[in-house]
């Protein structure tokens, strides 16, 4: 069981996405017009988070709402390297754009699946999938310390500036680790920040809502995937969100044997 600190950051972490999602769903619009069409206002932080770090093809390809609800920190499936058939689970996937994205890649054999643990969010996605009319897409309701999804089930998994949200890392690798394939993959966009800060100074920058103060440091989420059976851990850094604060695309394999 949680403890008391930890389940009130995940309440508060609930709240902040369940308001985004009410934000997007009132249809209200903010100043961006693309030819006639305005899209809902994004929740985002600030310019280094939201839908602007996915390419104007991308967000070309999706709903309005599916691109006003994404409060990422990067865009995984740059990285994530989807084929045909691929089964993909995204953790947190709000208003479901990196699973819409990844459905388009994995064709009609694929499945893409988003979990969420947001009510407010998980209708939104669903109503986004139909507008869309992806039919190769599942969107589930749990947390991503533990996923409802059976051993050796997908190939690749994918978040986008979620996992620094958990208060329990490393039952979140674990739980990676368990829903991987032999020879699986991740491909996760997150918040690290530079070794020499510690949590007060992480805390300092951004509170935890915010995507700031439950950063880990580089060593430590390297430590965590290799104590979670990972191999092949890199982790590039993409812009600065924060002092010694960076946005990171996180790759690492599920060894094969």
């Amino acid at each position: 069981m949680a403890a008391s600190g930890d389940q009130e950051l995940r309440e508060q972490v609930r709240e902040r996405y369940a308001t985004a999602a009410r934000v997007v769903a009132t249809g209200s619009t903010d100043a961006c017009c693309s030819g006639e069409s305005c899209r809902p206002a994004a929740a985002a932080i600030d310019e280094t988070f939201g839908a602007e770090l996915y390419t104007a093809d991308e967000r070309g390809e999706l709903p309005a709402a599916a691109v006003a609800a994404s409060l990422g920190c990067g865009n995984p499936l740059a990285v994530a390297e989807l084929h045909e058939g691929h089964t993909v689970l995204d953790l947190g996937s709000g208003g479901g754009i990196d699973v819409l994205l990844s459905a388009r890649r994995i064709g009609p054999t694929g499945t893409a699946y988003g979990l969420d643990m947001t009510d407010e969010m998980l209708e939104l996605a669903r109503t986004n999938a139909a507008q869309a009319g992806a039919t190769n897409v599942e969107f589930l309701k749990g947390e991503i310390e533990a996923v409802p999804l059976p051993d050796d089930s997908v190939d690749v998994v994918i978040s986008n500036c979620v996992i620094n949200l958990s208060t329990e890392k490393p039952a979140v690798f674990a739980e990676i680790y368990r829903v991987l394939r032999p020879g699986g993959r991740i491909g996760i966009s997150d918040v690290v920040a530079d070794d020499r800060l510690t949590k007060a100074d992480r805390a300092a920058r951004g509170s935890h809502v915010g995507c700031i103060a439950g950063a880990l440091t580089f060593a430590e989420y390297r430590e965590q995937l290799a104590s979670a059976g990972f191999t092949d851990i890199s982790l590039t850094p993409t812009h600065q969100v924060a002092d010694d604060m960076r946005a990171a695309i996180v790759r690492a394999t599920k060894p094969a044997s």
